[in-house]
């Protein structure tokens, strides 16, 4: 029975890999024959040497003579060299296949993985990649997968070629002398013990390092990503200590592997002189007896060097082994990571807009409850607000609405139905986002605004660009829409790279427009402007708003005032304020009627 791709772990890494990539057992048996062709072509020159030896000393007796019929000593050399020619050829043809398919292959398996455990990164819930380091995940996905790479496409070979090595010149040893042989292959299974006990020393090193990998990409992405936050406290130089004591801490666990790995090469050598010293001394006094031909002692001299010398290479290739495999085991260990939140199978033709939260209970891995009990009806076409003092569960209730999260307890429903049974293309799919924290990549404006609707057309683009009150600040940048913005939208001021989400968001004519904070960065003048756009643009659509500033929502059609993840009021503006509850309060301060 074959195994499935999630019945082999972690604990398997390798024998994993063999089994999700079964399509290119085909392309490895390939890179096999042609290695394995390589490797016989490669042992070649030294029977050749033997052979050419036993020629000039035994002349019309020699082995090629009988073979070939010819007696003539210069016609025999002869022949040698043109069978010499053919060996370096084939030798040359095959190794450039076998580098070609092996490389090829190295490079096709790690550009599978890295697409599968990115893919499975990013539809893993936000709550895993908030309680992880960014680093720690980018270091999985790029840097782990590179040593694999690394291991496929130098270890595999080497191992493969070590494997044949022995093999093949083990087959002429016990065709020319038994007795040689065994002198010969003695240091061989010290060598592979010795391997064995390296291998299950240097692997919990290797996970050392590869955690040491992890934590110093996460500290390096998160200082650069707060870069501003770092210069404004005058904190480089504690930075640059916290980095060196990673830095370090990851080169430790690295000199703590190489120390090891490193000792393993002079113990080969020293096997490698016992059997080399054996048959040098003991196939010379069998020449000296007349019991061996001296061409075939020339041959099984050199092939010792052949047999054993290439052994010395095992410490590299056992170094690459545990890399790769520590990195094995963590990229397997990703995509192990069950997601949390999975789509539905129901689509709906039509979205309406109506939101509904009935009992929802909310919180964050296996924290508190941030929200309590909520219950709370948005009518299809009508724009609600939430409010509330910080931490009062307001962003919490718009990532259950975009079922970023699913709830702990209750329903969330659209168009009255749970979120939990819809696909992603009518859920996600009929919503219109902007984030507090505004994310735009590096690329121009207009890919920005056309990010969740590729086939845009320039003015479809625009249009939304002005509906978001943003087109005259575009229109004002030397190149327009075609302006180049840095990762994040760092050459934009954070009002204009709100309006810029705010197009996004429009530019998809979402049936639902959630806005988490959409007008925090812009000023007076400017809000005012994107209030205007909005009332035209949430016309026929349900708009869910968080805001701070009330003056952002006065005009919805409800306002809900969340206090400590609760419902304690809602109602319009004037209803509320005339009531002179929590509303009531904060209005009173954002207006100046009350001391700060």
């Amino acid at each position: 029975m074959t195994p499935t791709v999630e019945a082999v772990g972690p604990d398997q890494p390798l024998r994993a890999l063999w089994v999700r990539y079964r399509a290119y057992r085909g392309r490895f048996v390939a890179a096999l024959a042609m290695s394995t062709l390589n490797k016989v072509a490669d042992i070649m020159p030294e029977l050749l040497i033997g052979a050419a030896v036993d020629v000039v000393v035994r002349g019309d007796d020699s082995f090629v003579g009988d073979l070939l019929g010819v007696e003539s000593r210069y016609t025999q050399l002869v022949w040698l060299a043109v069978i010499n020619v053919v060996v370096w050829i084939v030798e040359s043809a095959s190794e450039y296949a076998a580098a070609v398919l092996f490389r090829g292959l190295a490079q096709s398996v790690q550009h599978d993985l890295r697409v599968d455990a990115y893919d499975h990164a990013q539809r893993l819930d936000l709550g895993w990649h908030e309680r992880r380091p960014q680093g720690a995940t980018l270091a999985v996905v790029n840097d782990d997968i590179n040593q694999l790479e690394r291991f496929l496409d130098v270890g595999v070979p080497a191992i493969l070629q070590t494997a044949l090595n022995v093999v093949l010149v083990g087959a002429v040893f016990a065709i020319a002398s038994w007795q040689l042989m065994v002198l010969a292959f003695l240091p061989i299974p010290a060598i592979i013990a010795g391997a064995l006990v390296f291998q299950r020393r240097l692997e919990p090193l290797y996970a050392r390092v590869r955690e040491g990998v992890a934590d110093l990409s996460g500290a390096l992405s998160a200082n650069l990503a707060g870069l501003a936050t770092i210069k404004a406290f005058t904190a480089e130089p504690r930075e640059r200590r916290r980095i060196a004591a990673v830095s370090n801490a990851y080169r430790e666990a690295n000199v703590a592997a190489i120390r090891s790995s490193a000792a393993f090469v002079p113990l080969v050598r020293m096997a490698i002189l016992v059997g080399f010293t054996a048959t040098l001394l003991l196939g010379g006094w069998a020449v000296l007896d007349g019991t061996l031909a001296v061409g075939l002692y020339s041959v099984l001299v050199f092939m010792t060097q052949r047999l054993l010398w290439p052994l010395t290479d095992v410490a590299e290739v056992l170094d690459l082994y545990q890399r790769g495999r520590a990195s094995v085991v963590r990229v397997l260990r990703l995509l192990q990571e069950e997601v949390q939140v999975t789509p539905g199978e129901r689509e709906l033709a039509e979205v309406g807009g109506a939101i509904e939260l009935r009992g929802v209970r909310a919180g964050y891995a296996d924290g508190p409850d941030v929200l309590h009990a909520v219950d709370l009806v948005i009518p299809a076409g009508e724009t609600h607000a939430i409010v509330g003092a910080t931490g009062s569960g307001k962003s919490t209730l718009l990532r259950h609405v975009l079922r970023f999260d699913d709830p702990r307890h209750g329903q969330v429903l659209l168009d009255g139905h749970d979120v939990r049974d819809l696909d992603w293309d009518s859920l996600r799919g009929s919503m219109g986002y902007v984030a507090q924290d505004v994310y735009l990549f590096a690329g121009t404006i207009g890919e920005n605004i056309a990010y969740g609707r590729p086939d845009a057309t320039p003015a479809q683009i625009r249009a939304a660009a002005e509906a978001a009150a943003a087109l005259d600040v575009i229109d004002a940048l030397p190149e327009g829409l075609d302006t180049w913005v840095g990762e994040r939208g760092v050459t934009l001021s954070g009002g204009q790279r709100q309006r810029i989400a705010l197009a996004r968001a429009l530019l998809r004519e979402p049936s639902v427009l959630v806005l988490d904070e959409a007008t925090s960065a812009v000023d007076n003048e400017t809000e005012a402007a994107i209030q205007r756009s909005l009332r035209t643009a949430t016309r026929g659509r349900t708009a869910v708003v968080v805001a701070h500033r009330l003056s952002t929502v006065r005009h919805a059609h409800r306002i809900w005032v969340l206090d400590a993840g609760r419902v304690v009021e809602a109602g319009t503006h004037d209803e509320l304020v005339e009531r002179g509850g929590a509303y009531a309060a904060l209005w009173t301060v954002q207006t100046g009627g009350a001391a700060l």
